[in-house]
């Protein structure tokens, strides 16, 4: 039997909203959210945060008053969001898009939650700085 699979929410609009600090997803059920600028650039799906493998995740610090300068589509199937702090690596997927939107709540209270155990800040910037080989890889 072949596996059905749902269609991945692609927003109706995509709206900066510099003032707010937010980017706005709307989509054609109705349904708004806003996300804010810090919460996309904590929860960035670039390698360089994300890793190469499990375990390799790199905790995003210091990121309360970044900007969201930009944002660009990849093809119909992403964004590329460009922030103050110089990142620009992750491509941000319409389905990591929505889920950000979905699990908001719970995914902010955890990065909150794991600031605190590490004894990390959201306004100082501790994050690890890599060195990049010229196959692009973190040593």
């Amino acid at each position: 039997m072949a596996l059905m699979t749902s269609p991945i929410p692609v927003p109706e609009a995509v709206r900066l909203l510099t003032k707010s600090r937010v980017l706005e997803l709307q989509y054609a059920a109705g349904e708004v959210y806003r996300l804010d600028f810090e919460y996309l650039r904590v929860y960035t799906p670039s390698a360089e945060a994300r890793g190469h493998a499990p375990g390799q995740e790199v905790l995003q610090t210091g990121k309360r008053n970044v900007e969201l300068l930009a944002v660009e589509p990849v093809g119909s199937y992403a964004l590329k969001l460009i922030f103050s702090d110089g990142h620009e690596s992750g491509l941000y997927p319409w389905e990591l898009l929505y889920n950000l939107a979905v699990h908001h709540d719970q995914l902010w209270a955890q990065y909150l939650k794991l600031i605190e155990s590490r004894g990390a800040s959201r306004d100082v910037d501790s994050t690890p700085r890599f060195q990049h080989s010229a196959c692009g890889s973190r040593h």
